[in-house]
């Protein structure tokens, strides 16, 4: 893989490249070798493409962070343990189910942002998938007889349906189904970014409420679309698929890298229960300092080795890290070290080190000589 890597100019260029090829071959199966490639969807699918090569490389950079790196090299290692496949199991189905599926963690802060977030995740997976399914001729369907449609994926063909029975009713308004999700979700995130007093004070426009507007107007202009050819004739039918189009293109451009790119790693939480919840007995870290439990072991040993790739020094006289005493032992080493004063802890006499070489000396210490420039002077 590496002799491949040197053929291209970056990592993240290597990638893009296969997600390219594997979307051309995918389209040409579902497609039957571009023989039913819908070219009014033309607009949609460069914007695809532009979505999918943004997605690889804001993924490959995120993959590359030092902790987001060593976070993937632990799951995989615990993945392959016998001993933990039990916990690993347990931890992805909870995962799955509480914070993907029903996302209880949102919940928890309000049920209103717990209606408002579930209503706009979903109706953006649903959304994307119906678009990418269409787009890419990855699936469509096929005209059996006067009363029969058949779904095709992939060119191969499945299910049959009549056209004015409920399954084929919820596959047609499928994007109208997701679509209003998203409406009702984007309107209450609005409303509440607009009267809530604390949120005001936090939030950016060009962060949290751009992504928000631009929703709005895809999905607004989307179901004018239905209304137009439903309810009012065709009416302003082809300037709303023009906007309608427009707007879609530049919410699929803009996904990658907006506020909206928490939704593809937001899986990557199972992690967190997998590798770092734990096991009283089995894998819980004692402190160096009081013999507390107070940590995973390898939770610990992933943050050295993560501050350790980012020239963090955090080693005390005895040698042992910081991260080897619990939170209580921290906070006294921390106070008694700005006092000068000595602890049966392994203090660490000098400030700590970072990348930088920048620090703050403390209460009753001077300075170290590389605080000061070249001549001595401040």
């Amino acid at each position: 893989m590496k002799a491949i890597e040197k053929s291209f100019n970056s990592k993240a260029s290597m990638n893009s490249f296969f997600v390219v090829i594997f979307l051309f071959f995918t389209m040409w199966i579902g497609t039957g070798q571009f023989t039913k490639v819908d070219w009014m969807l033309f607009g949609y699918m460069v914007a695809s493409f532009i979505f999918f090569i943004g997605m690889t490389v804001r993924l490959t950079s995120w993959v590359m962070r030092p902790a987001t790196h060593e976070m993937i090299k632990r799951s995989i290692q615990n993945m392959k343990a016998k001993k933990r496949q039990k916990r690993n199991v347990k931890a992805i189905i909870k995962t799955l189910i509480d914070n993907i599926i029903l996302q209880k963690y949102i919940f928890k802060r309000g049920i209103y942002r717990g209606i408002q977030h579930w209503l706009i995740a979903w109706g953006c997976i649903g959304s994307l998938a119906i678009t990418f399914g269409l787009t890419f001729g990855w699936m469509h369907f096929k005209l059996v007889d006067a009363t029969t449609y058949q779904v095709v994926v992939f060119g191969v063909p499945t299910l049959k349906m009549h056209p004015d029975g409920l399954l084929a009713g919820l596959i047609f308004e499928g994007l109208n189904i997701t679509a209003t999700m998203l409406l009702i979700g984007v309107i209450m995130a609005i409303v509440r970014r607009i009267k809530n007093h604390d949120t005001q004070v936090t939030q950016r426009a060009e962060f949290d409420l751009v992504p928000l507007y631009i929703l709005l107007a895809m999905t607004g202009t989307g179901l004018l679309l239905t209304v137009s050819y439903k309810l009012l004739g065709g009416w302003m039918h082809p300037q709303f698929q023009l906007l309608h189009q427009v707007t879609t293109v530049l919410f699929l451009v803009y996904f990658p890298f907006g506020k909206l790119f928490h939704l593809p790693i937001r899986p990557m939480a199972v992690a967190v229960p997998m590798n770092y919840q734990e096991e009283p007995g089995i894998d819980t870290k004692e402190c160096v300092g009081c013999g507390e439990l107070y940590s995973s072991d390898d939770q610990i040993t992933d943050v050295q080795t993560i501050l350790g790739k980012q020239m963090f020094d955090f080693k005390t006289n005895d040698g042992h890290q910081l991260s080897d005493y619990c939170p209580a032992c921290r906070r006294k080493i921390r106070v008694m070290s700005q006092l000068n004063m000595k602890t049966p802890f392994g203090t660490s006499a000098e400030p700590v080190q970072t990348n930088n070489g920048i620090h703050i000396p403390g209460f009753g210490r001077e300075r170290a000589e590389t605080f000061y420039d070249a001549k001595g002077e401040k």
